[in-house]
């Protein structure tokens, strides 16, 4: 796909800079108004292209279809949803199981993600294994990568109901396997993609090391997930200290935390990564739903919640997490996919578990029933995938 190639804002400023120099005093006046003819002309150029091809000022690209912005979109509901039935799904965990532990409501698995200006193509779990065969497939990171990891494995156990398969869940690797189409979907579990090393003063959090990347390598497919755990302090705290190059310290601001270790791992995927051979995406920022005060009902969290916000935007606004995501995808050499899924996600208020999570006590308003989200999470992987 042909990207249009936006003016380098520096050199602009650099040319103005240059007329300046060159100009008469008498000309002042003509200057600011070149200057701001070109700051006008450069907007354009950038806006036309984020328009037209979804740049966004990002290096990884995002799922286009037929130059549509698969990303952009409603919530509707559709009759033929959900597409598996968690009761029929061996996958699943307890926790995201939100139907076999007592939710009522039903219309949550009812909807559908209508993108604005094009269709989403359905999953089709069998054209999916004969386009894999043979493959490996891997999601890397937190809960939410478990959470699209049985999403994906329930979707096409769906359409192969009679297949063989093998299932082996450990706490650092697990694996489904078709094993009539020798595709193996795998998840590795790690919190922050770089390594929490035990030393003498116990759990450091290792900003500049991923030792555990070994694990990733000869994968087909490789699907990343980071920030939840970042995010956490007290007890549900992954590590008792940062490592940051040289520096130990307590505590740092988790961004900045969360920059430098993603810049780690961009550089791993740089380095170890063979755009030849594997496919890579970044899963997008999945959002929480706490605080009600991000829709404008402060007293709400996603609890008793029934229908999605219509949308187009969230109230809050996109996760300041977005923000460094994006910068570190836009320094990178080795092509990545992001899975924009932050907005569309935001809007999906009634889709978590809530009290309905098998022995997890609490509210948990961070992860996703199944069937539910992360279904469409991975439509979108497939409409990338197929494209």
């Amino acid at each position: 796909m042909e990207h249009i190639r936006p003016i380098n804002i520096e050199q602009v400023i650099f040319t103005t800079i240059l007329i300046y120099k060159i100009s008469k005093m008498g000309f002042s006046y003509r200057l600011y108004s070149l200057f701001v003819l070109l700051s006008l002309f450069v907007s354009l150029q950038n806006a036309r292209a984020e328009r037209l091809y979804n740049v966004s000022g990002i290096r990884g690209r995002k799922a286009i279809v037929s130059g549509c912005n698969l990303f952009i979109g409603s919530w509707v509901v559709d009759p033929s949803y959900p597409l598996y039935d968690s009761s029929s799904c061996p996958f699943i965990d307890a926790e995201f199981d939100c139907q076999k532990y007592g939710r009522p409501d039903k219309q949550y698995l009812k909807y559908a993600w209508k993108p604005d200006s094009c269709a989403l193509p359905r999953f089709d779990g069998v054209d999916f294994l004969k386009r894999w065969k043979g493959k490996k497939i891997m999601f890397v990171g937190d809960s939410l990568s478990l959470n699209m990891w049985e999403s994906l494995s329930c979707m096409i156990h769906a359409s192969v109901t009679d297949a063989k398969t093998s299932f082996l869940r450990k706490e650092a690797l697990s694996s489904v396997t078709f094993q009539d189409y020798g595709v193996s979907i795998q998840l590795y579990s790690t919190h922050y993609l770089v390594d929490v090393v035990r030393e003498g003063i116990g759990r450091v959090l290792t900003l500049d090391s991923i030792a555990a990347g070994n694990a990733w390598k000869g994968m087909d497919l490789l699907i990343f997930n980071s920030w939840h755990w970042w995010t956490h302090t007290g007890k549900s705290q992954g590590w008792d200290y940062i490592r940051d190059g040289p520096n130990l310290v307590k505590n740092m601001d988790r961004l900045e935390a969360f920059y430098k270790g993603l810049t780690t791992w961009s550089r791993w995927v740089d380095n170890n990564v063979d755009p030849t051979k594997t496919k890579v995406f970044f899963q997008g920022i999945s959002p929480t739903h706490y605080q009600g005060k991000e829709w404008n009902q402060p007293k709400k969290s996603c609890s008793g919640e029934l229908e999605p916000l219509s949308g187009p935007t969230y109230p809050a606004g996109l996760p300041p997490a977005n923000n460094v995501v994006n910068t570190v995808l836009k320094k990178m050499n080795t092509p990545v996919y992001l899975l924009d899924i932050t907005l569309l996600s935001q809007l999906r208020k009634d889709a978590h578990p809530s009290s309905y999570s098998g022995d997890h006590a609490g509210n948990d308003c961070s992860h996703w029933c199944l069937p539910g989200l992360p279904d469409t999470w991975n439509q979108l992987l497939y409409a990338a995938l197929i494209n």
